[in-house]
């Protein structure tokens, strides 16, 4: 075993010059086959709406599944994208000049705002037909608005900013009134709060975005032509309603954080991403004159929320003196720029174009392009057609952005139902780590790939790393399927090889202590492994040939342990004296074999642990395979060591209410060796009942007898009712045990007379104790003075039996009388019962012609009927059918086995010729055995009343109606 190492090294050079061989004639390192079965469909796949407008499209606007489309001068189209085919029409209702120049609708899709070229604004709301002018705002020239996401509704839009041409900041509110279409002012105020200026002076407000922080606090982005500003700050708790403007009083003397780019495209535009299931964005990109600023947004930092940016300068292809881009809309890992012919898709991650879309000349040039932040989809429009872009599948390919940036984690995360591509991704992250000297995060990756496995294996062993080698081995044992038995063997025990090694050598290295001790809990980590148990019982042998050729002891103790291998660890722990560690051993796993097995043993050394351990095991343990243990310790041992067999007897039988008899009779052995006095309060406590006791009576009475326990033979006896040799060896002992014993025979006065005599004769002639003869003869009412006379002397005198000889006679008198009187009561008893007899002989009852049976209601006298004290009335018949259904099985077949007789005894002769004598005596008979039938018939049909007897309250809980019939009898009602 010790060479397993070397051999398996030259087998691996072998393996992989032969992989190298199948290499250079094209077969591939990796399980997986890159192929592509269909062509993949592209990430942005643009759709035209098919929508022919009347009039050339203005302006174009998409929230929430709702579309709002400005068409020519006067005319406002909305759409619900859920309903495509309801559109919805609405006149702007303008006579003069106006032109809609922006049109901007809230993240909800309720409220709209259309500004015009003449300086006004006008509001729709979704639920009204009618555009209300909003007369505050008059005089400025709307370009950009920051809805406020968090207290908008449907009818109100909560406090939101607004920004003009001029570079002002206004704060307002528009309310749809609930009385009325419309309130007199739809918009509630309309303040100036702040005003953006660049370096020549005011600059157009381009974007305004409002979003909430943690604990409260608020963060607006707005921008300019060249600036990027953030406000910071918290609005009180409870004044959400009343603005924002303490948040730009804040900054009222002194500018707010900023970005600015020195180039200029005349205006810019700023676009976010919102996760679908997120309320806030989680990225921004600006679209300004040096390129497109894009970072992520922190909403934990105190003064920013711009983090890691970057400027991801334009294509090449993009001169913005020429060619500028319209407009910008962020995905999650894309921008994309609208210019007047193309839209263009920049990767976030590298900057590089993954998509560019050309459109046709005669669509016109590209006007506008809008995002639904809700269904993640991009619109686009010229002055004549609409298109939309699907996004799907966005980050198929991210992976290998992330991966050729060295970002492994997020190259695994982006392809983890993609297991080919997350093989490249793995393999590269191995070798970059490996490259770099970090062997252990290599192994664990090289584990995860489907490269070849003596390859890798070589590689660490070349380079010397035993222990990544090792944690390649892990993993890789990790990942084997159940049914690779082959090789989950050749693993484990290549494993346990050099875990052995491993840990030998740092054992004999103190200052590495703490390494060793890591590794020793890591090797016991894996012997314990729930994946590798089969493995390792499969071939244990194998495994402790291996712990033993390194003598380590140890280790075999724990893997004997794991393998439940115990009796290994016991035996074990027994040959090196370790009695308390064996005892554990068997305490802790509670084998009860084991436990008969070594207990012999264990207790000849450590037995009152040993009884604490069978006590703790409880009924567990079956005690009588207990007991040859128990008897060859108790008979070398001493009386204090005995005590230990006692005391788990004692719980046996109190405790766990053993009836075993071996157990019983062996804690009486016990008792009448060594504790008397237990042994007669064991044997009271037992009871008198035989069938209740569980010790063997002859046993008990045999031992008792051998250590001259007399009290103890006596309760034996009296259990075996040996009544007579319970008082003869009573008498012995003391008197008042044998009166006791005498009372017992309760039923046979023959006997406790008997018994009592023995007493007196006793007491006369042993003892020759008048006194105590005659207190006999007062405790047991059997005796008389006359059966005690004979036991006393001739020269006694009768003085002291005057006043027993009264009582006796007084006794016999009052006997005597007693039988007179019961003599006198049996006379008057007969005698009335001589006249109850003739009284019923003479009683009779009459019956109408009229009468009717009470249970057909026809004339009762037409057939043979019944008539019962009560007044009730049957035909014989009619009483049979109403009480047979209600007889018990065995009464109802004695009926018709009297039917039977009864129709048998009443058939005619078939002969013709005269009957012989013999014959007539035969009738006669069959005349007599009719009778007793027709009396015995009787007795069950008209023992009672059928409806006054106890049949009526029997039947009182059955249905009227049969339930098999209940469908037949319903029908019938029909």
């Amino acid at each position: 075993m010790a060479s397993i190492l070397d051999e398996y090294e030259d087998a691996l050079h072998r393996s992989v010059s032969v992989q190298q061989s199948r290499a250079s004639v094209g077969i591939p390192h990796s399980g997986y086959v890159s192929a592509r079965l269909e062509k993949e469909t592209p990430i942005f796949n643009k759709q035209r709406i098919d929508f022919t407008p009347p009039e050339k499209i203005n302006s174009l606007v998409v929230s929430s599944n709702q579309l709002c489309m400005s068409l020519g001068k006067d005319t406002l189209l909305r759409i619900d994208l859920g309903k495509p085919d309801e559109p919805n029409q609405v006149e702007l209702g303008r006579k003069d000049e106006a032109k809609v120049y922006k049109m901007f609708l809230d993240h909800t899709g309720s409220h709209l705002l259309i500004a015009l070229n003449t300086s006004e604004c006008l509001y729709l709301n979704r639920s009204v037909q009618k555009v209300r002018a909003l007369s505050r705002w008059k005089g400025h020239l709307i370009e950009s608005v920051g809805w406020n996401k968090f207290l908008g509704s449907e009818t109100n839009t909560g406090p939101i900013l607004v920004g003009t041409s001029q570079g002002q900041i206004y704060e307002a509110e528009i309310s749809v009134s609930e009385g009325s279409l419309f309130s007199t002012n739809p918009d509630q105020y309309f303040r100036q709060v702040y005003t953006l200026e660049e370096e020549s002076g005011p600059a157009p407000v381009c974007c305004l975005e409002i979003e909430r922080g943690i604990e409260g606090k608020f963060f607006i982005i707005a921008t300019t032509r060249k600036r990027l500003f953030q406000f910071v700050g918290k609005v009180p708790e409870g004044t959400e309603q009343q603005g924002f403007s303490s948040i730009f009083a804040v900054h009222a003397d002194h500018l707010p954080s900023f970005r600015e780019f020195p180039a200029n495209l005349g205006f810019s535009e700023i676009a976010f991403y919102t996760p679908k299931l997120r309320s806030s964005p989680r990225s921004f990109a600006w679209m300004m004159g040096n390129g497109v600023l894009y970072g992520t947004l922190d909403y934990s930092r105190p003064d920013s929320i711009l983090s890691d940016e970057r400027v991801w300068v334009y294509p090449p292809d993009i001169d913005i003196t020429v060619n500028k881009p319209i407009s910008i809309v962020l995905t999650q890992f894309h921008f994309l720029l609208l210019l007047s012919d193309q839209v263009k898709a920049v990767c976030t991650l590298n900057g590089q174009v993954v998509f560019q879309d050309l459109f046709l000349e005669k669509f016109g040039m590209l006007t506008r392009m809008i995002k639904d932040p809700t269904v993640q989809q991009i619109w686009i429009h010229t002055e004549k057609v609409v298109f939309r872009y699907h996004v799907q599948r966005e980050s198929r390919d991210v992976w290998k952005m992330y991966m050729n940036m060295n970002k492994f984690d997020l190259a695994k995360e982006y392809c983890k139902d993609r297991p080919e591509c997350l093989d490249i991704v793995l393999a590269k992250e191995a070798e970059h780590c490996f490259q770099n000297k970090r062997y252990l995060e290599s192994a664990k990756c090289y584990a995860l790939t489907q490269s070849y496995f003596e390859e890798i294996a070589l590689k660490f062993i070349e380079a010397k790393q035993e222990e990544a080698l090792m944690e390649f081995l892990i993993k890789k044992l990790s990942n084997l399927k159940p049914s690779e038995k082959t090789q989950t063997t050749l693993l484990t025990t290549w494993l346990t090889e050099l875990y052995l090694n491993w840990l030998g050598i740092l054992q004999g290295d103190p200052s590495q202590r703490n390494l060793y001790l890591d590794t020793r809990e890591k090797f016991r980590t894996f012997l314990s492994s729930p994946k590798n148990k089969d493995c390792l019982f499969n071939n244990r042998a194998s495994i402790y040939e291996l712990l033993a050729s390194h003598g380590d002891t140890e280790h075999m103790v724990y893997f004997a342990v794991i393998m439940q291998d115990y009796e290994r660890v016991v035996a074990h722990h027994c040959q090196h004296d370790e009695y308390d560690e064996a005892l554990n051993v068997l305490s802790r796993h509670r084998d009860e074999k084991l436990f008969y097995k070594f207990s012999p043993v264990l207790i000849q050394h450590i037995p009152k642990k040993v009884v604490d351990a069978w006590i703790s095991m409880g009924s567990r343990l079956d005690a009588r395979n207990l007991i040859p243990a128990l008897v060859n310790y108790s008979q070398s041992a001493s009386t204090q060591q005995i005590n230990e067999a006692i005391r788990y007897m004692e719980f046996c039988v109190y405790q766990l209410e053993e009836t075993q008899q071996a157990i019983h009779n062996y804690l009486l052995s016990l008792y009448a060796l060594c504790r008397p006095d237990s042994l007669l309060s064991y044997l009271e406590q037992a009871g008198t009942n035989p069938n209740r006791i569980h010790y063997d009576l002859k046993y008990a009475l045999r031992l008792c007898a051998e250590h001259g326990h007399h009290r103890a033979c006596v309760h034996v006896y009296k259990v075996m009712e040996l009544y007579e040799e319970a008082v003869d060896l009573a008498l012995q002992v003391d008197v008042d045990l044998a009166k006791s014993c005498a009372d017992l025979p309760e039923d046979d006065e023959e006997l406790r007379k008997k018994l009592w005599l023995k007493i007196a004769r006793h007491v006369v002639q042993e003892e020759k104790d008048v006194k105590k003869a005659m207190a006999c003869l007062s405790s047991c009412a059997l005796l008389k003075i006359e059966d005690v006379l004979p036991f006393f002397p001739d020269f006694v005198t009768i003085d002291h039996f005057k006043e027993a000889i009264c009582n006796s006679l007084e006794d016999y008198n009052k006997h005597i009388e007693e039988l007179k009187r019961e003599m006198e009561e049996a006379t008057q008893s007969a005698k009335r019962i001589r006249e109850d007899i003739q009284e019923m002989r003479n009683k009779y009852g009459s019956v109408e012609p009229q009468e009717k049976c009470a249970a057909c209601d026809f004339p009762l006298l037409n057939r043979p009927f019944y008539l019962f004290l009560c007044g009730h009335m049957f035909h014989y018949d009619c009483l049979l059918q109403a009480v047979f259904p209600n007889l018990p099985a065995y009464k109802q077949a004695k009926l018709e086995d009297l039917q039977k007789k009864l129709a048998a005894t009443s058939q005619p002769s078939k002969s013709h010729h005269r009957p012989k004598d013999g014959d007539t005596i035969s009738l006669g008979k069959g005349q007599q055995s009719r009778e007793q039938i027709k009396a015995d018939i009787d007795d069950i049909v008209a023992a009672e009343c059928v409806y006054c007897g106890e049949l009526m309250i029997r039947s009182i809980d059955k249905p009227f109606i049969d339930p098999q019939k209940y469908e037949e009898e319903m029908q019938s009602w029909l």
